[in-house]
């Protein structure tokens, strides 16, 4: 099987699901299971695909060596499943605005996979929130991308912000999620404030809040910022981290009661 006929395919889509070849085989008039399978065994044993995970495979260049070739994690991350978005902390790297970069590598899904680990990257899938299922805004914030000529989805940094205080303990903890973002000079804060309050979560509408008054003269917040994310407060005062027991600091104004160290930054006076 001479291996220039579908170089072009391959040149296009480093990383590529089965789906993706199929399509591209049925557009040239070539159909069926057998011949995918027939075409993706012999590049597989030639070295020129890498099999990702069943359905799942990387393209090595002629000559590298298909044990060694870095194989882009973004690219795998986006084609894990067929809505696969970057999120949360991998949101981040790719924008550029992570303090540390990580192996692990986590996605947004409607179903997601079980976790799968390929040459020492760790992929994790996380459900679109309920709440964004419910109103059928799972797409909310999420932006279209282009790596290594391939298109993938990645939460915008409007959205990001809001999901990795959310869910800080799936995007690195406290200190590594307020300084990367603090990394980001300018935020668009009506769609900070419209996705917080789609998400539903008083809680999470209350720390999007906190960050933001903390930072109200260098992100330029205004009043009816806070004043709308204000309204949505919990109730009564909130443990954002019940593990930790009592060990906290009540920010009445949030009715949050957040990590010691977050309220003073205690990571600050690190050096």
């Amino acid at each position: 099987m001479p291996t220039i006929k579908h170089d072009a395919f391959f040149r296009r889509h480093p990383v590529f699901a089965g789906e993706e070849l199929s399509e591209y085989l049925s557009s040239g008039g070539e159909t069926g299971a057998r011949t995918r399978e027939s075409l993706v065994g012999y590049h597989t044993k030639t070295g020129r695909l890498v099999r990702v995970r069943r359905g799942l495979f990387a393209v090595i260049p002629p000559g590298a060596n298909s044990d060694t070739y870095p194989i882009d994690p973004f690219l795998i991350g986006s084609r894990l499943t067929p809505d696969a978005v970057l999120s949360y902390h991998t949101a981040l790297e790719f924008h550029g605005r992570a303090y540390s970069v990580w192996r692990q590598l986590t996605y947004l899904a409607s179903r997601p996979l079980e976790p799968l680990t390929f040459r020492r990257h760790l992929y994790r899938g996380v459900r679109f929130p309920e709440a964004l299922i419910r109103a059928g805004k799972e797409q909310f914030g999420v932006s279209t991308a282009e790596r290594a000529g391939m298109s993938l989805r990645v939460t915008s940094l409007e959205r990001t912000l809001v999901d990795v205080l959310d869910r800080t303990h799936v995007s690195g903890g406290w200190e590594e999620v307020w300084r990367s973002l603090e990394t980001v000079e300018f935020f668009n804060l009506d769609r900070v404030v419209e996705y917080a309050l789609l998400l539903g979560k008083a809680t999470a509408a209350s720390k999007v809040g906190y960050y933001l008054e903390e930072h109200r003269e260098s992100l330029m917040v205004e009043e009816r910022h806070l004043k709308a994310l204000r309204s949505r407060r919990p109730r009564q005062p909130h443990y954002v981290d019940r593990r930790r027991g009592g060990d906290g600091s009540l920010v009445t104004a949030w009715n949050l009661v957040l990590p010691t160290e977050v309220v003073e930054r205690s990571w600050a006076e690190v050096t």
